[in-house]
């Protein structure tokens, strides 16, 4: 499959190194030659310093043959003419990266796909989304509803008091089972574990539970679940405006903003509920000011991934339960886990993950890239005839680091064990570490 990416940013990069891995032929394209010097030597893919909106230089990078064109670049009308220019020259399908909500209303989907746009991504509105999902269940690090929502994938930090502590997972019965544990993170490490393994106290532990039995995982990681009525934003960007729209009317938002007239800009475009101050959540006697010992939760979002992560650490401090921080630069995203300032929310991740999903070839109607364990977690449909459907899943060899979380069959949620024997047209939930969805794919044809 050939893929042409315009723009080596972050996700453009990310994303490149991903499919380089599994033998696509890869294009990156950009205008600053620089960008490439950071790539490294070992990584298969065609590099063309040159403007994605140039006729001339997407005829160089044969346009025509073209599987996907993903356009990535910060520039949302850049993004969105090479698009439309890529698909009159012969691109069979192309991707934009947005700044506009407007674009992914139901009703101008045939106005851009007439134009030549296949699919678009706003990656502030995916970024909102997280946010909102982990300030609804303050318990979890992670959140994905999978299956239309009968099945979820949930990550939980394990507390010492949690009765799975210390215990191999062969101990923790199979009568009537109600969740598996697909991965534990453990010292930055994400191992998928067998019988013989053993949770720790301080493990991130990704469970996979039917919709009417997730609500027992809190209780089970040593967790107490609360609700989150007050909450702190720092930051006014466009994720953070996003976040306060997204959130119900009865929670009482405190937005702060150290940018004297964007904080006013910022007061006719939000709801009612949310209080608008000129300050920055790093200012300890301003956030006592302001009863930071009452608040819920403390969301940091500005462009700056240092100031997130010490504002979420001082709010920790203060007693907050809950803390979300945006973490763009790849660098810090080790470092915020390991200081335990709760959810991380990087953007580029949840984008990259968005467009590998739409490049699967396979029946995979929902893949969620995971900030915290570099993993995938799929959904994919069994074919007919395909390997996964001839056996007990005890009896066929999985490629390495791939699991089975549960299944839908006939819109019924079936935890899967060893005796499990998937059927046709089954939905199977997949977790894969690294680079081996597409391996795992290969067993569902």
């Amino acid at each position: 499959m050939r893929i042409v990416i315009a723009g080596a940013g972050a996700v453009g990069t990310h994303l490149a190194k991903l499919l380089s891995t599994e033998n696509q032929d890869i294009v990156l394209m950009d205008t600053d030659k620089e960008k490439f010097n950071l790539l490294g030597t070992s990584l298969e893919m065609m590099t063309m310093t040159g403007s994605c909106t140039s006729l001339k230089d997407l005829m160089e990078v044969d346009i025509d043959e073209a599987d996907f064109f993903i356009a990535v670049t910060p520039d949302e009308s850049t993004n969105i003419t090479a698009c439309m220019l890529a698909a009159n020259m012969g691109a069979k399908k192309t991707f934009a990266r947005i700044d506009n909500y407007e674009y992914l209303l139901p009703k101008n989907k045939e106005f851009f796909e007439k134009l030549g746009i296949g699919s678009m991504v706003y990656p502030e509105m995916l970024a909102a989304k997280e946010i909102v999902s982990a300030l609804r269940r303050p318990w979890a690090r992670q959140w994905i509803e999978l299956c239309g929502g009968a099945i979820i994938l949930v990550g939980v930090k394990v507390r010492e008091n949690s009765e799975l502590v210390d215990k191999h997972l062969y101990e923790l019965g199979h009568e009537d089972k109600k969740f598996h544990i697909v991965a534990i993170k453990r010292n930055n490490i994400t191992i998928i574990p067998g019988g013989k393994d053993k949770v720790l106290a301080g493990d991130i532990v990704f469970f996979t539970a039917t919709k009417d039995n997730v609500e027992e995982l809190p209780k089970i990681g040593g967790k107490a679940s609360f609700e989150v009525k007050n909450v702190m934003i720092m930051g006014g960007s466009r994720i953070a405006i996003r976040t306060c729209q997204y959130l119900p009317d009865n929670v009482n938002i405190k937005l702060l903003e150290s940018d004297k007239e964007k904080s006013y800009q910022l007061l006719e475009r939000l709801p009612k509920n949310v209080t608008v101050y000129h300050n920055d959540g790093r200012n300890a006697d301003f956030l006592l000011q302001e009863g930071i010992n009452e608040i819920d939760a403390f969301v940091a979002v500005t462009g700056n991934s240092e100031a997130n992560i010490l504002a979420c650490m001082a709010a920790k401090r203060f007693g907050v339960r809950k803390t979300v921080a945006e973490v763009e630069n790849m660098d810090y995203m080790l470092l915020a886990e390991n200081l335990d300032i709760g959810s991380i929310i990087n953007k580029k991740l949840i984008t990259v993950g968005n467009i590998y999903r739409f490049l699967l070839s396979a029946d995979v109607s929902n893949v969620k890239s995971l900030t915290i364990a570099n993993a995938d977690v799929a959904e994919i449909i069994a074919r007919p005839n395909s390997r996964i459907t001839k056996k007990e899943v005890k009896k066929i060899i999985f490629p390495k680091n791939v699991t089975l979380g549960g299944l839908i069959r006939n819109g019924e949620p079936i935890m899967i064990d060893g005796d499990t024997l998937i059927e046709p047209y089954d939905h199977v939930v997949v977790f894969c570490l690294e680079d081996s969805l597409r391996e795992a794919e290969k067993l569902f044809h």
